[in-house]
């Protein structure tokens, strides 16, 4: 066996970061940017006015000045004029300074008659000007690598840019392996269950940014397993689940070499889900999961979710950790590095789930957490921190 850590840097090295696509902004939320993005214009494209007020000019700025109003700008419409000597214009925000101002006035900070104002003796002697290009300018860039946030978009929006170049999404094909699986929905013989895995195993693929697709159940035969694999054509990562262990029926571990997998580890010390292989199949990067349903979801989160998440432009790097504070003492672990379920309380700390069989769904179900417990790691206490990931 080897350890978690070890097992994910022979998945990472399987896996190169897609090549780029263009898509349109509204979609690229998430996405990688595959290459610098420039802006195509200034912002502001002009110089804005800062404030309502009026637009004139800084040696007309002066208490008591009286000025002449000749126009007006709005954002949208500007003035098309030159504001000369003794001249304002009335300004909105966001609107262009015309020709000839060089300071707007706060509208706070004169006296209107008619088509006059006069400065008041306490003016703001601010310029209120947002000059052009001050935010960015022409040919400013957005780096590639850069993982795309919302502000991201609006930036990308306001530099005139109606598409970008990201990675491309990964595909996965998940396949589920077994005689004993019937689908939701069918029903199933007095010594079948249901085949859940994919579903959840998806969910976790579509939350790293994949398109995932479900492969139609394969059979403990030979022939059902390699036209299982065969509709993974295409696909980025291949992932199966059950038939990985040594059991008579495993038929993944007893005919993957035959079905053309290049195998680059089986079995890792992590509990649950030791019997874990990983490799190439047909060429393709593959991970073998667990067939138990609680197995093959922490394992999905801590294998299949990176992968993708590399897949897709982001760097190599394992589940995201925390630090939380137990609710409750832990007895020792182990030697295989223990993903304990659990909840996080409304305080914060993190509470483990009382039973951690491996095959209690509605205990996954009702988590939120899994506590990290390092192989030999020692007896926990209440008010102790502890490494947790989220699911």
């Amino acid at each position: 066996m080897i350890s978690v850590t070890e097992a994910l840097d022979r998945i990472f090295a399987l896996l190169s970061p897609l090549g780029p696509e263009t898509v349109p902004l509204r979609h690229a939320a998430g996405r990688v940017l595959a290459k610098d993005a420039a802006a195509r214009r200034d912002q502001p494209p002009f110089d804005a006015a800062q404030m309502d007020g009026y637009a004139l000019r800084d040696a007309d700025a002066r208490s008591g000045a009286a000025l002449r109003v000749i126009g007006a700008a709005a954002a949208g419409h500007g003035f098309a004029g030159t504001v000369g000597p003794a001249e304002a214009v009335r300004i909105f925000t966001g609107a262009p300074v015309p020709e000839g101002a060089d300071r707007v006035v706060m509208q706070e900070d004169v006296r209107v008659a008619d088509d006059q104002i006069t400065v008041a003796p306490d003016a703001d002697t601010s310029r209120y000007i947002r000059p052009r290009g001050g935010d960015f300018s022409v040919g400013d860039r957005v780096p590639a690598g850069r993982v795309l946030r919302p502000a991201d978009l609006t930036l990308l929006a306001s530099m005139n840019l109606a598409e970008v170049p990201v990675v491309r999404r990964p595909v996965v094909a998940i396949l589920s392996t077994g005689d004993e699986l019937v689908m939701p929905g069918e029903t199933p013989s007095p010594d079948q269950i249901i085949a859940s895995n994919a579903f959840g195993l998806a969910a976790l693929a579509e939350a790293a940014g994949a398109a995932a697709r479900l492969l139609p159940l394969a059979r403990d035969t030979a022939e059902s397993l390699d036209a299982g694999l065969s509709l993974a054509a295409g696909a980025d990562l291949v992932v199966t689940s059950g038939g990985a262990s040594v059991g008579d029926h495993d038929i993944l571990a007893a005919c993957g070499a035959q079905l053309g997998l290049e195998q680059a580890f089986y079995k890792v010390a992590m509990r649950p889900g030791k019997p874990l292989m990983a490799g190439r199949m047909r060429g393709i990067p593959m991970i073998g999961l667990p067939g138990n349903p609680v197995s093959a979801m922490v394992c999905g989160t801590v294998f299949m979710q990176p992968a993708l998440r590399h897949l897709g432009g982001h760097p190599a790097a394992a589940a995201p950790r925390e630090a939380a504070t137990l609710a409750a003492n832990l007895p020792a672990n182990g030697p295989r590095e223990h993903y304990m379920r659990a909840m996080r309380l409304p305080d914060g700390r993190v509470a483990a789930a009382g039973r951690q069989d491996s095959s209690l769904q509605k205990v996954l179900s009702e988590a939120d957490t899994l506590i990290v417990r390092p192989p030999g790691d020692s007896a926990r206490h209440a008010g102790e921190t502890v490494e947790i990931v989220k699911i």
